[in-house]
């Protein structure tokens, strides 16, 4: 969910705009959005925004944002293709300026001056920032590694890297990501060999779920099926997505034809490979359908799945059930722990210390990551040698110059949700209403009184979510004599009458199952 902002001159541009995706504590919610109230109350200084490459945690927030924030976007020409789509599906890319920056090319953004660096990445068009100010110039890492045999692209030289630091950099902005990692990341054609050997040595039909957005691994894995005489399939709308903004790009050429869903599946299972999403166990993605045996896409015993990614933390349960479920139906299956068959995106300690000696800026600020990252790639960055380094946390400002780096403010931070069609707060009324439902449940109580207060027939209560099951019966009985109770004691004052009939039945539902549900009352009168 990266947002970055940076100020001169009292104007201020974004650097990305992402999502991140919901766990359990937000029920019902599958996106989450930051809050940009800080720059939204200073809208009229807000002068652009520069994408550095296309992954939701960069650029997913656009489509809710980008109209109302009302400035130009800048990307290269890949991740523009991206936003567009996205832009179209929210029926607003008429009314956001989008403009396409080829790689290499300088342009200005209010007081700063922007050059993308291409760096290696698990997508296409990965690029650094260099963003020139009058107070000293910023690189902006972004998400990067270094791959000296990359699939697809041509990353920037170490010549030119080095000459970038030459001219004086004053704070490097670094991905921290895999700073724990004390071997390089690799490179992405590394991992063809054990795809090319687990691909063909299998028997009936192979799946292999990686992240839509790896153009590169998708050209390895169509590689892999021509050289293995499988015909391709591909399954998933973020698939089929990248692979068309990415061959309008010039990018997977040679990329073999695809067949349909119903193609495959009328081909003996040896003569054909599919690619699917669904490798981080999302519910809706295609290889959660296959698994539930909900999708077109069928595996029966003996067919290989093969996770091409990293499990991100987080997600093992969902993963773990669905391949739990593969297991019960004879599916083998292959993860990165029994081949080399996937490479990381993001830097190891060897990739970030050449880097510190490219780049020797006056001052290293991490990024990307959690704080133990963060805190740690700054301990690393100052024992290889860097003069200087500051961590942040969300919301805190930073004067980076003139003078002493430090921090000098704080702005209010926090999170978005989107909730159906609705945006709302992460920690707002509906959302934690819904929290303590899915907690404790909750009971309808109904109730006629007449006009004298007395009670009027009987209590009527409904239940939902309430762990009473077998003593449901007996429960509800307690239930509608404690609302009778609390009328027949109550007075003539309708709100106190109804905070006493809540009370009463909400005590007994704690008696019962120790839990304190929401219960609702509703007063008839008659």
């Amino acid at each position: 969910m990266n947002v970055n902002l940076y100020g001169c001159q009292g104007k201020w541009v974004m650097v990305d705009c992402g999502i991140t995706f919901a766990d359990p504590g937000y029920p019902g919610v599958e996106i989450i959005l930051p809050d940009l109230a800080f720059i939204e109350e200073r809208i009229d200084d807000l002068v652009g925004i520069v994408l550095t490459h296309g992954h939701e945690d960069h650029i997913g927030a656009l489509p809710y944002f980008a109209e109302d924030l009302g400035v130009p976007l800048y990307a290269t020409p890949f991740t523009a293709g991206l936003i567009a789509g996205k832009l179209e599906e929210e029926g607003s890319i008429d009314r956001v300026e989008l403009n396409i920056i080829e790689v290499g090319e300088d342009f200005t953004v209010g007081p700063f001056g922007f050059r993308y660096v291409p760096l290696a990445h698990s997508i296409p068009e990965g690029n650094a920032l260099v963003i020139k100010s009058p107070y000293g110039t910023i690189f902006h890492t972004g998400d990067w590694k270094l791959d000296d045999a990359p699939v697809i692209g041509e990353p920037a030289s170490p010549a030119l890297l080095s000459a970038i630091g030459d001219d004086g950099v004053l704070a490097l902005v670094c991905d921290s990501t895999n700073v724990f990692n004390p071997e390089a990341s690799g490179s992405e054609t590394s991992v063809r060999k054990d795809l090319m050997e687990v691909v063909g040595a299998a028997k009936g039909r192979v799946l292999v779920t990686t992240f839509a957005s790896n153009a590169a691994r998708l050209q390895t894995l169509g590689d892999v099926a021509r050289e293995n005489g499988r015909a391709l399939c591909v399954a998933g709308r973020s698939l089929d997505r990248i692979l068309r903004v990415a061959k309008a790009n010039g990018y997977l050429k040679n990329f073999p034809p695809v067949i349909s869903v119903d193609a495959a599946m009328g081909m003996a299972g040896r003569d054909v490979m599919v690619v699917a999403t669904g490798g981080q166990g999302e519910a809706r993605a295609a290889l959660a359908r296959i698994a539930d045996g909900t999708h077109p896409i069928s595996l029966s015993a003996g067919d290989t799945v093969i996770f091409s990614s990293k499990q991100i933390p987080g997600n093992e349960i969902a993963i773990g059930r669905i391949q739990n479920t593969l297991a019960a139906r004879g599916v083998i299956m292959v993860t990165e722990r029994q081949a080399h068959i996937h490479v990381s995106g993001h830097p190891g300690r060897p990739e970030l210390a050449q880097m510190y000696r490219w780049i020797r800026p006056d001052l290293l600020v991490p990024v990307h990551g959690e704080m133990r990252h963060m805190m740690e790639q700054a301990r690393f960055g100052l024992s290889e040698g860097l003069p200087n380094a500051l961590v942040q946390s969300n919301g805190d400002i930073v004067r980076l110059a003139p003078g002493t780096p430090e921090k000098i403010g704080h702005a209010a931070t926090g999170r978005l949700v989107l909730d159906g069609d609705v945006i709302l707060p992460a920690d707002g009324g509906t959302i934690n209403e819904r929290r303590k439902l899915a907690l404790h449940g909750q009971i309808s109580v109904a109730v006629a009184v007449g006009k004298t207060g007395a009670l009027l027939g009987e209590p009527q209560v409904k239940l939902q979510g309430i762990p009473v099951e077998e003593d449901r019966d007996p429960f509800l009985s307690e239930a509608v004599d404690a609302a009778a109770k609390a009328v027949r004691e109550g007075g003539r004052d309708r709100d106190k009458l109804r905070e006493q009939v809540r009370l009463s039945v909400r005590r007994v539902a704690t008696r019962w199952t120790g839990k304190k549900p929401i219960v609702d009352v509703l007063l008839i009168d008659a």
